[in-house]
């Protein structure tokens, strides 16, 4: 069948991308170096923030031990490399029947408007705005806790603790009793990982001359979960490895520990325990961000996540789609749905991609399958565990070690390709290992 978006004189088909995260930026990229360079289809990228970093570094940019400047993306560019227009803006409403997004005034530091509420028409809408932090009503953690959702809030963390190690280093009177502990609420990959890598960070930080500082004494870290082990979803040998490793180092590891507040003191846990904390960071759930509520009678499914149909479009609208941690898309297992990691992002976004192809060219659309290829948790420069599903062997294979290390640096460096193609990304990676030489291995401003 003719592409209708091909014919002389017709308009091109409105391709409207909300969220430019792992998913979201992959698609409006591969959209627009296809139907966008051709003029079959005008690609928009909207997205409250201005830049792009791949979520799985977050907890790098919280312990300091990596620039964001060196990996972040900026839309603007990205657009016009790759034949697609961004917009700069927050979603908060959506009707239906008029299609068109509706966008929310956007403000700078000082409350100046930066750009108006406006409206965004769309043919085919894709919904990949990510998920939002889950404190299950804790009370405390709002005012109190940092969550690691967005690259703002990994900054902000890292300012916190270069503070308080400032303070500590500065202050006239002796370091008090929990004044640079920290504690993580939440052993899943991103407070694991954050714990390995600040354990790392913080005695780097303290070797540029903060010598009133006894990392063994005065720094300390706690890991808390609620399951009974931590990385629970990982394989238990895995599990036990990660946790003799990072109790090894000398971090705290309460597994089996709820948390029933959090205090500007520490954490209250539901034994009795009092934790003194000067810093806690809170990474023990997400759920769809609230605007998901208010999209025009979208269904939603748990965890406040949008209702998807196999094809990964919404079970009210064919045309609007939803990937990521947003859709609560089915899993392989019986009632099950996909975890929100970057893989399942990763492989949304493909298929969306053939299926508004399909759906441009008249075909019937086909149904998402998703494949597992297993978990990887980086523990720093200490070690990588994890398992790949099916690569080797026809089942799991569990790994750990450098090997396990250098998969883990793959993930990303496949997203880099998505994004920018096999030289662009090759080139950037030697700059980064050249610069890396010449550099602080920590951030110290």
């Amino acid at each position: 069948m003719t592409d209708p978006a091909s014919s002389a004189g017709a308009t091109p088909h409105r391709i409207v991308v909300v969220g430019g995260g792992a998913g979201g930026l992959e698609l409006a990229t591969r959209l627009g170096d296809s139907l966008g360079r051709r003029g079959q289809a005008k690609v928009t990228l909207v997205d409250r923030a201005r830049s792009h970093l791949w979520k799985p570094l977050l907890h790098e940019v919280a312990a300091g031990s990596l620039d964001v400047d060196d990996h972040e993306l900026d839309y603007l560019a990205q657009a016009h490399w790759h034949h697609f227009t961004y917009r700069y803006g927050e979603l908060i409403g959506l009707d239906r029947a008029a299609k068109i997004v509706r966008l929310g005034p956007t403000f700078d530091e000082d409350g100046r408007q930066v750009t108006p509420g406006r409206d965004e028409p769309y043919d085919t809408l894709v919904i990949a705005i990510g998920s939002t932090t889950n404190d299950f009503g804790t009370p405390g953690v709002r005012d109190h806790a940092i969550p690691l959702e967005t690259t703002d809030q990994a900054r902000r963390f890292n300012r916190r603790l270069l503070n308080a190690c400032i303070r500590a280093q500065t202050q006239a009177e002796p370091i008090r009793p929990g004044q640079l502990h920290v504690a993580i609420i939440g052993a899943g990959a991103t407070g694991t990982e954050l714990a390995a890598e600040l354990h790392r960070a913080t005695r780097q930080l303290v070797a540029y001359g903060m010598d009133r500082i006894d990392p063994e004494r005065d720094l300390r870290l706690t890991l808390i979960e609620a399951a009974p082990r931590i990385l629970p979803a990982l394989p238990e040998r895995l599990s036990e490895a990660a946790t003799k490793l990072l109790e090894g180092l000398g971090v705290a590891v309460l597994a089996g520990t709820r948390v029933s507040a959090v205090t500007a003191e520490g954490v209250q846990l539901a034994d009795g325990r009092f934790l003194e904390s000067e810093l806690v960071v809170w990474s023990a759930g997400v759920k769809g961000p609230p605007v998901l509520a208010e999209l025009d009678g979208l269904e939603l499914a748990r965890m406040q996540q949008l209702a998807v149909l196999p094809t990964l479009q919404t079970t009210r609208d064919p045309d609007i789609f939803a990937i990521g941690d947003c859709a609560a898309c089915p899993g392989p297992g019986p009632g099950g749905f996909l975890p929100p990691r970057a893989q399942a992002a990763h492989q949304q976004a493909s298929h969306v991609l053939r299926q508004i192809r399909r759906k441009l060219r008249g075909d019937a659309l086909q149904p998402f399958a998703y494949r597992d290829f297993g978990s990887l948790v980086s523990l720093g420069h200490y070690s990588t565990v994890g398992s790949l599903m099916g690569v080797l062997v026809g089942k799991s294979l569990m790994v750990e070690g450098y090997f396990a290390r250098l998969m883990y640096r793959s993930l990303y460096k496949m997203h880099q390709r998505a994004l920018h193609g096999v030289p662009k990304t090759a080139l950037a990676s030697v700059g980064r290992l050249l610069s890396r030489r010449t550099e602080p291995r920590v951030k110290l401003h």
